[in-house]
């Protein structure tokens, strides 16, 4: 233990291992979580605009958990979710507040406890949740794996080190509890998180401590085959189409190891674009020989949407932050950017054949 500090009622304490910081549970955190949750008739829990794999799949699983606890759960998203996180478990009841906006808004005021799931600050709901998240009297409890989460909870759990939220849904459960928690459900919204936020285990898994994880989710049932098929064997006939286009406009700068795609909104609304289409085409830039950093751009209403992704000790976090009030990981960042699409790539264009690191 090399030193804690105290702001409000959180108590976050920082442990040195392997050369990394983590938030962890104190024992009365452990304690003060207990009684709520034993107290608790409801149990909201909400994650980020655009939710991904990873979100979806550490909401499910705390719904799954807490249910069994007799617990009434909700999970709230904010938008749309892609269609091929459909099968899983759980998923049916998903609220969407773009659709059911006055539902919401009451879950999350009668929550006991609110859970926000892989997203730091509440402004990443999206504008409409942000205010009512600030405002709920929830005990809020945040679980995530960004680095500097700045969300206002009375716990917050972020361990930067880890490959998905839904590994660290595992490790705070397992913190919480005195006895076995895992079941075949549980464990397959944990597997989908860490599948997913890994790109299928290609980029920030190097940690046995994941891999035991992974063994022991299969040692419950949990069908990893079954799950890959699901997710990037079932693609709607728009994101082949899509990713064909995106694919073909490909540019790249092999003295500069960077490349980049794009979509616009006309291209995108054209071929039938679902909420997911989109989701890893921004791996395929970083795939080539050579190529290490990359973006992915889409044409949205009045702004565009930008992927990064980068290999090695390029970090695109720090990219985003600096050029486009973003952020994310080391090795996978996003940002919003107010503009058109072409001075937006005109912009890009000008940064990276002036950024010291990427210059030959």
């Amino acid at each position: 233990m090399v030193g804690f500090f105290q702001k409000k009622t959180n108590i976050i304490f920082f442990v040195f291992l392997c050369h990394k910081f983590f938030f962890v549970l104190t024992l009365s955190q452990i304690s003060q979580l207990q009684r709520k949750i034993k107290k608790s008739k409801k149990i909201a829990v909400c994650t980020h605009f655009n939710p991904d794999g990873d979100a979806i799949g550490a909401s499910l699983a705390l719904r799954s958990y807490f249910t069994k606890h007799g617990i009434e759960v909700e999970c709230v998203i904010p938008n749309n979710m892609p269609e091929f996180y459909q099968w899983m478990p759980g998923a049916d009841t998903i609220i969407n507040a773009q659709k059911q906006f006055k539902e919401v808004k009451k879950i999350l005021h009668d929550a006991d406890i609110l859970f926000l799931v892989d997203m730091s600050a509440e402004h990443r709901s999206g504008v409409d949740l942000e205010k009512i998240l600030l405002e709920t009297n929830a005990f809020k409890v945040l679980i995530d794996h960004h680095p500097n989460p700045t969300a206002k909870c009375n716990i917050i759990y972020s361990i930067v080190n880890t490959t998905s939220t839904c590994e660290n849904v595992y490790r705070f459960l397992t913190e919480i509890n005195n006895k076995p928690f895992l079941n075949k459900e549980i464990g397959t919204c944990i597997y989908t998180g860490i599948i997913t936020d890994t790109g299928s285990l290609s980029f920030s898994c190097n940690n046995p401590e994941t891999y035991t994880l992974l063994a022991e989710l299969m040692e419950i049932g949990v069908n990893g085959e079954d799950i890959h098929r699901e997710i990037y064997d079932n693609y709607s006939e728009s994101r082949i189409r899509l990713l064909g286009l995106a694919l073909n406009k490909l540019k790249v700068f092999p003295h500069l190891g960077t490349s980049y795609m794009y979509l616009t909104l006309e291209e995108m609304k054209k071929n039938g674009f679902k909420e997911g289409d989109t989701e890893g085409f921004a791996n395929y830039g970083i795939s080539l020989r050579g190529i290490f950093f990359t973006a992915f751009f889409t044409e949205r209403e009045k702004r565009i949407r930008i992927s990064f992704r980068s290999k090695g000790n390029f970090d695109v976090n720090q990219f985003a932050q600096t050029y486009f009030q973003g952020g994310g990981h080391k090795n996978a960042a996003a940002s919003f950017h107010d503009d058109t699409l072409a001075n937006t790539i005109k912009y890009f264009e000008e940064i990276i054949h002036n950024h010291p690191k990427l210059r030959s």
